[in-house]
């Protein structure tokens, strides 16, 4: 009797969980995710998606790029009983990892800015499912967040 309840308070959760994420993504100069990188936005990263790989800009806090000397980008992600840990390489000033497998996953981001420096964490859910709104995959939604009231014009 226990185990079809908590089968349903489960499927709740997650669907609960995915509604409240959709939306609201910041997107940078290039039309890709931001993630942050610090707690004052003065080094985030432009995550983006195309032909199988995923590239990481490193952007200032005037979303102007930054070239990469001693930077390290580690990623996990994927199904979380079974993560995987992609080679992640440096071209043209962008980190760039191939994209895992499924549609939908999170991803975890671990930058360090020096061999020496303290590795700082970014997340963010992959969803290749398209928003009926504003036609983007979810991950880039647009859309407002369903978490924060519309701002009125």
């Amino acid at each position: 009797m226990k185990t079809p309840f908590l089968l349903l308070a489960a499927v709740l959760f997650l669907g609960l969980t995915r509604a409240l994420a959709h939306g609201g993504a910041e997107l940078g100069p290039n039309g890709g995710r931001i993630v942050e990188f610090s707690k004052d936005k003065t080094l985030r990263g432009e995550v983006l998606h195309k032909d199988g790989k995923f590239t990481v800009a490193l952007l200032d806090k005037e979303l102007k790029p930054v070239a990469l000397k001693d930077q390290s980008l580690t990623v996990v992600g994927g199904n979380r009983s079974n993560p995987e840990k992609p080679a992640v390489t440096k071209e043209n000033d962008r980190f760039v990892f191939p994209a895992l497998k499924g549609d939908d996953y999170e991803v975890v981001l671990r930058l360090k800015e020096s061999p020496a420096a303290k590795p700082v964490t970014a997340r963010f859910g992959y969803d290749a499912a398209i928003c009926s709104a504003c036609k983007n995959p979810e991950w880039l939604c647009k859309c407002p967040s369903e978490k924060e009231p519309e701002k009125k014009q």
